[in-house]
């Protein structure tokens, strides 16, 4: 897990969230909301969003659950079964934080992109599902369906970019049904599948990039 940093900012308390805002100030309308993977904390995507999008601002958040040395987003029961109270709360809690983060800094939420990774992906999926128009666009890197009830939401006007791992034998069977759910939901997909397992790198980075400057075509 990485620790605390001066180039990642101090670690703010304010809000239900433990979050680190970082490049605040700047002249981008433009921000990015990172949602860490399991185990880890909110630190873990800086360097990744840095080579997505220099100068963006940056809301780093820490999710809630305890699990071992780090964090994660809500309760696992299996690696690919999850505790749907959980999901249930910890997503309405996460929705009020960003609205209450963006009021707080002066960032806009149809200017930001809310960038998770494995469980953290799974997260994201479930706000856009669970309440929606707090997200508008959405990078999912090795993402997977977690929720057991999926509502009719209407996400029309929502850009969802996925990236599965061809070698990731745990989430990328699951990455098509994902596809589907929000797709059959109105939100303009671009789907990828890399040469790469679970863990994501730089050409994670080199997509997301490319799909936020609209250099990639949604398919």
């Amino acid at each position: 897990m990485s620790g605390d940093g001066v180039e990642n900012g101090p670690l703010l308390t304010d809000l239900p969230f433990a979050y680190r805002l970082i490049g605040v100030g700047g002249e981008s309308r433009e921000c990015l909301f990172l949602l860490h993977g399991s185990g880890v904390d909110e630190t873990t995507l800086v360097a990744l969003a840095r080579q997505i999008a220099p100068g963006t601002v940056l809301v780093a958040a820490r999710g809630r659950v305890s699990q071992e040395d780090g964090f994660r987003w809500f309760e696992r029961i299996t690696p690919t079964r999850f505790e749907q109270k959980s999901i249930l709360s910890e997503t309405a809690a996460f929705a009020a934080f960003a609205s209450e983060a963006a009021g707080r800094h002066g960032l806009d939420l149809g200017h930001a992109t809310f960038l998770g990774y494995s469980n953290g992906a799974n997260l994201v999926s479930s706000l856009m599902l669970l309440h929606p128009g707090i997200v508008r666009g959405a990078a999912l890197l090795r993402p997977m369906p977690v929720l057991d009830h999926v509502p009719a939401t209407d996400l029309k006007g929502t850009r969802t970019l996925i990236i599965a791992g061809a070698a990731d034998e745990t989430y990328g069977p699951f990455a098509p049904a994902l596809v589907t759910q929000l797709s059959q939901r109105g939100s303009a997909i671009d789907a990828r599948i890399i040469p790469s397992g679970h863990d994501i790198g730089d050409p994670d980075a080199a997509i997301v990039r490319q799909w936020l400057t609209g250099s990639v075509a949604i398919a």
